[in-house]
């Protein structure tokens, strides 16, 4: 099926962010919409698109939990192909999204498509399981990665994550007290989930302008 993209900053030669949703929220939410918006600003342009599954739902499909790794795997190829960026292209997703442009990324990076790779909260075990690791493929990673990542995501906490000994590829920024939307407690911090998305962009600003010279 064709695959429609949500594109905020789309001026010439900037580099490209191709960013995909996590399992149970679409390109469009609040938070996709802000943090492209974001990025955007920081002169990055921002390209969303939905897998299949996802998308169905927008013509009464029935509400189905996403499909096997493999498929998702298809489609964001099928989006990377579809998209034609004019400067560097970043890999990106929040949460599942991140995960499975992850498991992509190297071989598109060693053949020179790719500039690197960003996660937003990445999962790194599924909620109440830390031993269900999603790791493997990361030990083994040389692409220039960015994870934004909160300190308490139940999907992988400051603690656990530490203890994964991840390659020096792979460049891990706290926000503190974040969840897995890496919203904090503002009773506890003082902070916003503003502020976070804030210093998030500002982040992957600073990052990108490295990676891309």
């Amino acid at each position: 099926m064709p695959i429609d993209f949500l594109m905020n900053g789309d001026m010439p030669e900037r580099p490209t962010i191709l960013l995909a949703h996590g399992a149970g929220a679409a390109m469009d939410t609040p938070w996709m919409t802000s943090m492209a918006e974001r990025l955007a600003a920081r002169d990055m342009r921002v390209a969303r698109f939905e897998f299949a599954y996802m998308a169905a739902r927008r013509t009464g499909g029935p509400k189905r939990p996403p499909p096997k790794i493999d498929l998702l795997l298809e489609e964001y190829h099928s989006a990377i192909d579809a998209l034609t960026p004019d400067g560097p292209l970043i890999l990106a997703g929040k949460s599942m999204g991140g995960r499975v442009a992850s498991m992509i990324a190297e071989d598109l990076y060693r053949s020179g498509n790719i500039a690197g790779l960003l996660c937003l909260g990445y999962p790194f075990h599924p909620r109440g399981k830390p031993e269900n690791l999603r790791t493997d493929h990361l030990r083994t990673l040389t692409v220039p990665t960015l994870i934004c990542q909160g300190t308490r995501d139940p999907l992988g906490t400051k603690e656990e994550v530490l203890s994964y000994n991840l390659p020096s590829a792979i460049r891990v920024h706290w926000l503190p007290d974040g969840d897995h939307d890496l919203k904090p407690r503002k009773r506890e911090t003082g902070l916003t989930l503003e502020d976070h998305l804030n210093t998030t962009a500002n982040t992957i600003r600073d990052w990108g302008n490295v990676l891309v010279g």
